[in-house]
Parts: structure tokens; C-alpha cells; sequence
């Protein structure tokens, strides 16, 4: 009994070996739909995740995340001088790879909200007319993913 038992031990691990090195060496990480998800959140610090991977983007090679932007796309990227591209490209590292992953209609509002409050961010440098101004544009691009996006 003890040899049959040995046998079958030896065969089962000559098994996850074998399946171990026929993985593919580029695998994405298990992890990566929560990498996404807190790059993603309405937060700023979610978004200075998101921007400090963004500036080292071979670190998280191996997840295969789309970087790709057209930044607020048919929009000005910088509407009335109001720095907007950022929050567009955000918005476009979300929406990608949502895509990618089959699961962009259950994260689509709050991806679209996540750009209205790292817009809102934006304004929050300005102070007066200027930050209501800010804030009417950064709700006219927030309005319009919500409804075209």
C-alpha cells in the first residue's frame, strides 16, 4: 500500500510540475481586476495611485492594463485653460480596460463619476468666478460621457 501511495504522490506532483512550466510566463496576476478597481475609485488618493503607476508603467507590465488615451477625445483637453487632459486619461485607463475585462456596464458610472470628481479636483485650485466656471465645464464633460460615453 505504501508503494501504490508513493507512486501516486510522485505522478500527481509530475503533474503540477508539468502544468506549472506549461503556463505561459506572461500570465496576468490573479489580483488584476483589484489593481483596476482601486486605480478607479473616486478618490484622490485612488487617483494618485493611478497616476504614480501611469509614470512607471513597465512595473505593472506584467497585468497588461491598456494605457492608451485620446485624453477628453472630441473635447478640449484643456477647455477655457482649465487642465482637464489628466482626468480624461484616467477616465480612459478605466474605460479600456473595463472593455477588456467584460465588465464595463457594472463600473461605467462610476467611472464617469470619477471623472466629474477628479474634474472637480481640478477646480479646486480656482476660487470665484473662475472655479464656478471650472465647475459649470467640468459638469458639461461629466454630463456628456454619462450620456455619449
Amino acid at each position: 500500500m505504501r508503494r501504490i501511495a508513493t507512486g501516486v504522490v510522485a505522478s500527481a506532483v509530475a503533474v503540477v510540475a508539468t502544468v506549472a512550466l506549461s503556463a505561459p510566463a506572461s500570465a496576468v496576476p490573479a489580483d488584476k481586476a483589484q489593481v483596476l478597481s482601486n486605480w478607479t475609485q473616486t478618490t484622490s488618493a485612488s487617483y494618485d495611485a493611478w497616476y504614480a503607476a501611469r509614470n512607471n508603467q513597465s512595473a505593472w507590465s506584467a497585468y497588461a492594463f491598456d494605457w492608451s488615451t485620446d485624453y477628453c477625445s472630441d473635447s478640449p483637453d484643456n477647455p477655457l485653460g482649465f487642465p482637464f487632459a489628466m482626468s480624461c486619461a484616467h477616465h480612459d485607463f478605466g474605460y479600456r480596460n473595463y472593455k477588456a475585462m467584460g465588465t464595463f456596464d457594472a463600473n461605467k458610472a462610476r467611472l464617469d463619476t470619477m471623472l466629474y470628481d477628479d474634474l472637480l479636483r481640478v477646480c479646486a485650485a480656482y476660487s470665484g468666478v473662475t472655479k464656478t466656471t471650472c465647475n459649470s465645464t467640468a459638469w458639461t464633460y461629466y454630463e456628456a460621457v454619462k450620456a455619449f460615453g
